[in-house]
């Protein structure tokens, strides 16, 4: 039996693909064993986001052999379509797979015998169009199912759509079948996760609001989050839909990228900052308890002061719950590179930290107004000191004494005072207390 290691670089969507992966490996008769010890074949899953992609990648088929230098090394993903050559240069790697082939590797080998030469399967990212059905899951309480692929939009930073190719998905019976397994396995929530979910169903009579009020009618599934969409596909009906529904979790994460109107047209984005504004006030009005997450980029080429303080207003303007800040670096091929000024990256930095302040502001603020209220928290199973952590309904992180029987479950919890850079430690509600000790006579 030849054992096999896995490692994701990059987001939410490439785990679901390397946990796919692994399964098939592991239905095929590899022993799976972490990435930190010895193995016959690594595989790497790579990201093309961020400018240290190369360097990540190096850095980790180097761990890699180090484990075993006799090792079959693979690299897959986004970073292999996009560079594969320079990918094949580094020492030690076997074989080299774009968006068209990742999910080829057993198919290409009976046995994984390092080779003489670097093997590159590399297809035309626009000949890409099957959907590969992932899921992936850290803890067995979650699970992250890919409902979409691909992106057809061509912001002026992103090279997603060459390392991805066109926007694509399942049909909307695909995903509910997918769901119903996801359940069966006990998973009590699905977040939905796609390069660009809520295009869900492009060119096909079907939509994300449709698949949402599928989703809603699986029975035994008790939760279900967006990882991600975009407001100008979060139409005013989705967000009605959540505000009805007993599963869409108030939870929106809602990329804004600047707040700065010029500077989203010179990012190609397809909407204003009214619209953004928009999106916002009718979920604040709707479900004023629910969490909002927003992504920015900051130093953009472009991007000068009056356009970052723009920026930087209109996001403290905005009743959300926190930012993800990304610095901008250059990627191949992409617009951006002919857009002037450039951003020295001291700056860049610069704003960034002034951001990521204003986050954490805005998270602490939004956390604290919760303090005495009951929330649904689903638990997880890691244990973490002497606590059993989880999260609300409108996510907000919550701790509590550790208890093994609450893994999995979700429970009301009496949420406690917020301190900065830590969980809110919750108490369980009186009625929970005494189901608990029922459920402790009935057993023993």
């Amino acid at each position: 039996m030849q054992s096999v290691a896995f490692e994701t670089l990059g987001c939410k969507l490439n785990f679901s693909e390397t946990s796919s992966i692994r399964r098939e490996f592991g239905n095929a008769g590899y022993q799976v064993v972490d990435f930190d010890k010895k193995a016959d074949i690594y595989v790497i899953n790579t990201c093309s986001v961020t400018q240290n992609a190369n360097s990540s990648c190096r850095k980790t088929v180097r761990r890699a052999l180090r484990n075993n230098p006799q090792a079959f090394v693979a690299v897959i993903g986004c970073y292999a379509q996009l560079e594969p050559e320079e990918i094949a240069e580094i020492e030690g790697v076997d074989i080299v797979l774009g968006a068209g082939d990742k999910f080829r590797l057993l198919d290409l080998f009976d046995d994984f015998v390092k080779q003489e030469k670097t093997l590159v399967y590399k297809s035309d990212v626009n000949e890409v169009t099957d959907f590969h059905n992932a899921f992936s899951s850290d803890d067995r309480t979650r699970a992250f199912l890919k409902v979409q692929d691909g992106c057809s939009y061509k912001c002026s930073f992103c090279t997603i759509p060459k390392a991805r190719g066109s926007s694509r998905s399942p049909r909307i019976s695909t995903v509910v079948r997918n769901t119903h397994q996801l359940v069966n396995e006990g998973y009590k929530e699905i977040v939905l996760t796609g390069v660009n979910t809520g295009d869900f169903g492009r060119n096909s009579d079907e939509n994300f609001l449709q698949l949402l009020q599928a989703l809603e009618k699986v029975e035994g599934l008790e939760r279900v989050r967006v990882s991600s969409i975009e407001p100008n596909l979060l139409h005013d009906e989705i967000i009605w839909f959540a505000a009805e529904s007993e599963k869409i979790q108030p939870h929106f994460h809602i990329p804004l990228q600047s707040g700065s109107d010029h500077m989203l047209r010179l990012m190609r984005r397809r909407y204003q900052s009214d619209l953004y504004r928009q999106r916002v006030s009718l979920i604040n009005r709707l479900l004023p308890d629910a969490c909002i997450g927003v992504d920015v980029i900051t130093g953009h080429p472009g991007e000068t002061e009056e356009l970052f303080c723009q920026s930087y207003d209109f996001i403290d303007s905005l009743d959300i719950s926190y930012l993800h800040v990304f610095t901008y670096s250059e990627r191949s091929e992409t617009d951006a590179l002919n857009i002037d000024p450039v951003i020295p990256p001291e700056l860049r930095k610069e704003r960034t930290h002034l951001l990521r302040r204003l986050s954490d502001k805005k998270r602490f603020e939004f956390d604290r107004r919760f303090e005495g209220e009951l929330r649904p928290v689903l638990f997880e199973g890691e244990k973490k000191g002497n606590q059993v952590q989880g999260w609300t309904d409108n996510y907000v992180r919550v701790a509590v004494n550790w208890d093994e029987r609450l893994i999995n479950r979700i429970v009301p919890v009496r949420l406690g005072r917020k301190e900065a850079g830590k969980p809110i430690f919750g108490t369980l509600d009186n009625e929970t207390s005494r189901l608990e000790s029922v459920m402790t006579s009935l057993t023993g």
